[in-house]
């Protein structure tokens, strides 16, 4: 086979391969240490020395047409296998998404959320603060003085001389009036985590949940607080909870009441959940 016709024949070859493995199989038959166009040069042997450098060119520039040729073919074959496996691969953006199981809330963020619900709907304002509080708000400002006997009831997580973690979300309603005062009334709820240095065990934690409201206006009475405390009652524990109060003392309220709720389980009758009572208590106010 002369020059002309390899030329013609591997460049048709080129052009037909319909795949990579195919262009690959070409090249390997035309282009390789053992392929026709190398054993070409084997044929200069029998050339004159004016022969072979003609020959040897014609050779070199049938080489190099041929690997031109294959490199072209190869982008153009790449190229379209990449756009078959796009369109094999290609996604309907109009699908529906594979729904993602998130579980469920937490209780005390479902209680939490309830009871906040209930206080938004009668005219509250729902402030949270930060739980790193100054001194100054979480218990001066709250008639705890530095000396006063209420600090060893409330073992506190203790920063430094200034910082702590609030013991409770009075620390938020000291804030409160600074901030509204005198502008009445003023009706706000306080929900946010606290922290106190007990022993956990079954009823007590380091950390736990406290919501706290306060209400300052002209004829604000504990008539209004025990009906706030029913609605609540009604609206979060059950249509049928009863509300009862009990004088009691805190050193930031006066006069002050723990307050206690019929018990859920017995209906008042009494049972091992209430002691025994009829009542289960609940929350302190005043």
């Amino acid at each position: 086979m002369d020059l002309k016709q390899l030329k013609e024949q591997g460049l048709a070859e080129i052009i037909e391969s319909e795949s990579l493995e195919d262009l690959k199989k070409v090249r390997d038959l035309y282009l390789s240490k053992k392929g026709l166009v190398p054993q070409l040069m084997t044929k200069m042997r029998d050339l004159s020395p004016e022969q072979r450098k003609d020959f040897g060119q014609e050779v070199n520039a049938l080489k190099q047409r041929l690997l031109d040729e294959s490199q072209k073919r190869f982008e153009a074959l790449t190229q379209e296998e990449m756009e078959r496996k796009l369109a094999s691969e290609k996604i309907d953006l109009t699908l529906p998404g594979v729904a993602i199981d998130l579980g469920q809330l937490h209780p005390l963020t479902q209680i939490e959320r309830e009871i906040i619900d209930v206080f938004r709907e009668m005219g509250y304002s729902i402030i949270e603060g930060d739980e790193v509080e100054l001194d100054k708000y979480n218990f001066e400002r709250a008639n705890i003085p530095e000396d006063h006997p209420a600090r060893q009831m409330q073992d506190t997580f203790v920063i430094d001389i200034e910082y702590l973690l609030r013991s409770h979300t009075t620390a938020i309603q000291t804030r409160a009036l600074e901030a509204f005062a005198p502008q009445l009334p003023i009706k706000v709820l306080c929900p946010g985590k606290v922290y106190r240095k007990d022993d956990d065990d079954a009823t007590h934690s380091h950390q736990f949940m406290q919501i706290e409201g306060l209400v300052v206006g002209h004829g604000v009475t504990m008539a209004d607080l025990k009906g706030t405390l029913e609605l609540l009652a009604r609206q979060v524990i059950g249509q049928d909870s009863k509300v009862r109060l009990r004088t009691s003392y805190f050193q930031f309220t006066e006069p002050s009441v723990e307050v206690d709720i019929s018990c859920h389980l017995c209906q008042g009758e009494g049972c091992s959940l209430c002691k025994q009572t009829g009542w289960i208590e609940i929350l302190g106010a005043g």
